[in-house]
């Protein structure tokens, strides 16, 4: 009877150890998918997935090859839900002016897929578009493979690129969301100034401050 209560416990311990190796395995590659999913660009990467097509609030398939012009484009992911979106979103389209200005296309993006219908679809987007009288392209980046891409992981959180299309600014639009007047730092205004007029950007990244991208789990 202890022999085979014995065998019993080791047969226990076998199981348990299993479970802790199984158990670790996830964990790994959870972690390590996790950190692929937010491993951001570096300054002087080259845009990635430019000719990945997404659709956009009038039904539209455009690409950021497509939406790039003369001196670059100027990559936001943002949202329809996100507090902190709603009190940049008068900067946001007024960076959109300044990029106009300056040759440099635009091109935001909604990757909240894991509550997509939870007040991120097309529809809510074009309504939020339209209340809002937004002036750029408003399109949803599904499955956040763009955001993926560029290792995103905040809305808003922008990527400013060049002619060439190689990251010369990433981060966030200024230092304060909840008072415009009294921004210290226009990070993305003086990157989009400084690149339109050839000059050295002084601040060429800052912590995004947004809300987490609502990704697939």
């Amino acid at each position: 009877m202890s022999y085979n209560l014995w065998l019993s416990d080791q047969e226990v311990i076998r199981k348990m150890k299993s479970l802790k190796f199984i158990s670790l395995f996830i964990l790994v590659v959870a972690f390590s998918m996790e950190v692929n999913a937010q491993r951001s660009l570096s300054i002087g990467d080259e845009a990635p997935m430019l000719d990945h097509s997404v659709e956009d609030i009038n039904g539209r398939s455009i690409t950021l090859s497509q939406t790039a012009q003369q001196n670059g484009i100027l990559v936001v992911f943002s949202c329809n839900t996100c507090p902190l979106v709603s009190r940049w979103e008068d900067r946001i389209k007024a960076a959109a002016n300044t990029a106009r200005l300056n040759n440099i296309g635009m091109l935001v993006l909604n990757p909240n897929e894991r509550i997509r219908e939870r007040g991120e679809s097309l529809s809510d987007m074009k309504r939020r578009a339209t209340k809002q009288t937004y002036n750029f392209l408003y399109a949803s980046d599904k499955d956040h493979v763009i955001a993926d891409a560029f290792g995103a992981t905040r809305t808003p959180e922008v990527f400013l690129f060049d002619g060439s299309l190689k990251l010369v600014y990433k981060g966030s639009i200024d230092d304060n969301a909840n008072n415009a007047s009294a921004v210290k730092n226009q990070y993305l205004e003086d990157a989009i100034q400084a690149l339109a007029s050839g000059t050295e950007i002084e601040v060429k990244r800052s912590a995004p401050k947004g809300c987490p991208i609502k990704r697939n789990e």
